[in-house]
């Protein structure tokens, strides 16, 4: 993925953008933009986690439980919007600090996602730009997965195929095809017979 650090750039430029009125409702159920906005620097701030993890050995895990996790972007998302954008801003920056810091050595240690998946340092960047871009899109301002780079769509459907495991045959559009297979809102998305495809639960 020789332009994960791309589309990191891209997907956090693309939800700075959209971190206006988040008293709106965004795109998930049950969460406002202000809630996005909390999870996507708790993320920041998680993955910062690991990278210490991957640079010192010391077992940093993502969040405590996925119970904190999500207590935590409901307090957190009560922080006054000018709060939000900066924190936003500054964990988002300090993440990319920290990645810049690793040596190759680094990279190949070996850390656990928040589901306990043990997998390489190097899968950090690639976590990273999938929370940005995807929720750049559940921010709910208009961005799309037709707004989305190609190839970042391209991967994003290999990853979540081999990750979903069995997930029906259906053509579609790229962009279609990527909504699809998170989750989310999609349409002309067919099956081998031709019939509509039934959504998939949401993933991320």
């Amino acid at each position: 993925m020789a332009r994960v650090d791309d589309w990191i750039d891209e997907g956090t430029a693309k939800c700075r953008e959209a971190l206006i009125d988040l008293d709106a409702p965004s795109a998930l159920p049950g969460w406002k933009r202000r809630h996005v906005a909390a999870h996507l620097s708790l993320n920041a701030e998680a993955l910062g986690n690991l990278v210490h993890w991957a640079r010192t050995g010391e077992e940093r895990p993502m969040y405590p439980s996925p119970e904190a996790r999500n207590a935590d972007i409901e307090a957190r998302a009560l922080r006054p919007v000018d709060e939000l954008r900066t924190w936003f801003d500054s964990s988002a920056a300090t993440l990319n600090e920290v990645m810049a810091a690793l040596s190759s050595e680094h990279w190949n240690a070996t850390i656990r996602t928040a589901q306990g998946r043990p997998v390489p340092a190097t899968d950090i960047p690639w976590m990273r730009s999938r929370e940005v871009m995807i929720h750049a899109v559940d921010l709910g301002t208009g961005i799309t997965f037709a707004d989305l780079p190609p190839d970042f769509l391209e991967a994003l459907c290999k990853d979540i195929r081999t990750k979903r495991g069995d997930v029906p045959a259906v053509t579609a559009t790229l962009p279609q095809l990527a909504a699809y297979l998170a989750g989310r809102s999609y349409s002309d998305v067919l099956t081998s017979d031709g019939r509509p495809a039934e959504p998939l639960p949401p993933w991320l």
